[in-house]
């Protein structure tokens, strides 16, 4: 029965593809492709990925048609104005108490759960570092990323409102996080503190590895990249500054590089506080050294596939797994960088529970 089978559907493919059957009439290809690989796509609509849920399309819509309004990206006492709403609906639906502090030397914000630290939890803290491009957002980014996993997993959060540009340069950053870090210790086991931000938050989590290895600093427990990579270049590098950028921000977030003959792209990313920065250096892009990432804890990294960082993510994770580190990558369909903000979309809802389940998981360990 099986060489029935068989015969049969050899019979088939030879009809199919015999030599007397008419070439398929295919449209011209528009597409174009140099000797090099650069490939040269015309304009072409991108619609909302099916996978989503209704109120992440929504939510997706609503966040393009955001970002071609340059306005509702202003600051007011550090809050942009497209996440005002986010903000002001994370405290009705997680309940918790802010206190303003200094960790270290370092300015903070401290997060507990009005419904009390759970049991479990009593000897553990997580440590935010805020998004913003290294040049603000806070304390908005700080909150919409501490509030609701401080009040989800039952934890203590400290949020840094750590130094940033254009004022301050690297690695004025990193040097607060170890401070604070240093300050902590006094009173937690480092297996019992996890680190984790989103954007320049996720990337500086990860220069905080290499800065803490550098300076004999004990691994925290776990760590999370979020919104962000190990790199920096052009925008976060990679495929997704030509295709998830535009994508997921209606915009184009870094130019293409200069002719060879032209200027030389911006250092750093086009930040300021890296403008000085020596973008090859572990210390700045920890990603560059498999050394430095062999010693990092585990580490999880979350983004979506418009995210502009996603290449990163993606090779970040790449590079983690190569060194042996155990490393979880999340990618959201559909999803924008830093799309967890909007607490009322099940998207997020989803981001946070892979988030307080990996701290739990793996602190303590």
């Amino acid at each position: 029965m099986k060489g029935l089978l068989i015969a049969a559907f050899a019979a088939s493919l030879v009809a199919a593809i015999g030599a007397d059957a008419p070439t398929p009439k295919m449209p011209p290809n528009p597409v174009t492709v140099d000797a090099d690989g650069t490939v040269h796509v015309p304009a072409m609509s991108i619609p909302v990925s099916e996978f989503l849920s209704p109120e992440g399309k929504a939510y997706l819509a609503e966040h393009l048609t955001a970002m071609q309004h340059p306005e509702k990206m202003v600051q007011q006492n550090g809050v942009p104005a497209f996440l005002a709403g986010y903000l002001k609906r994370q405290y009705e639906l997680f309940p918790v108490v802010r206190e303003d502090a200094t960790v270290g030397g370092v300015h903070a914000y401290i997060y507990t759960p009005k419904s009390g630290v759970a049991p479990d939890n009593a000897k553990r803290v997580l440590i935010n570092l805020h998004g913003g491009g290294f040049m603000g957002c806070w304390p908005a980014c700080g909150e919409l990323e501490s509030v609701p996993v401080a009040a989800l997993g039952r934890v203590k959060i400290v949020s840094l409102d750590y130094r940033e540009g254009p004022k301050y340069q690297f690695p004025a950053a990193s040097e607060d996080v170890a401070a604070a870090y240093k300050e902590l210790l006094k009173t937690y086991r480092p297996e019992n503190i996890g680190i984790y931000g989103c954007s320049a938050g996720g990337m500086l989590t990860g220069m905080s590895m290499a800065w803490f290895q550098k300076h004999g600093l004990p691994n925290p427990g776990a760590i999370g990249i979020f919104c962000a990579g190990g790199t920096v270049g052009v925008g976060f590098g990679g495929d997704a500054n030509y295709i998830s950028s535009p994508a997921g921000e209606a915009r184009l977030m870094m130019a293409p590089p200069p002719p060879a003959d032209g200027k030389p792209a911006p250092r750093g990313g086009g930040m300021g506080y890296l403008a000085n920065a020596d973008t090859k250096d572990p210390l700045v892009a920890p990603a560059v050294s498999l050394d430095v990432l062999a010693k990092f804890p585990p580490t999880l990294i979350i983004t979506g596939t418009r995210g502009f960082e996603l290449s990163s993510a993606v090779y970040t994770h790449s590079r983690l797994v190569k060194a042996g580190v155990e490393a979880d990558l999340h990618v959201w369909e559909g999803m924008f960088h830093g799309f967890f903000y909007n607490p009322d979309v099940p998207e997020s809802r989803d981001a946070y529970d892979v988030m307080v389940k990996f701290f739990d998981r793996h602190l303590g360990k």
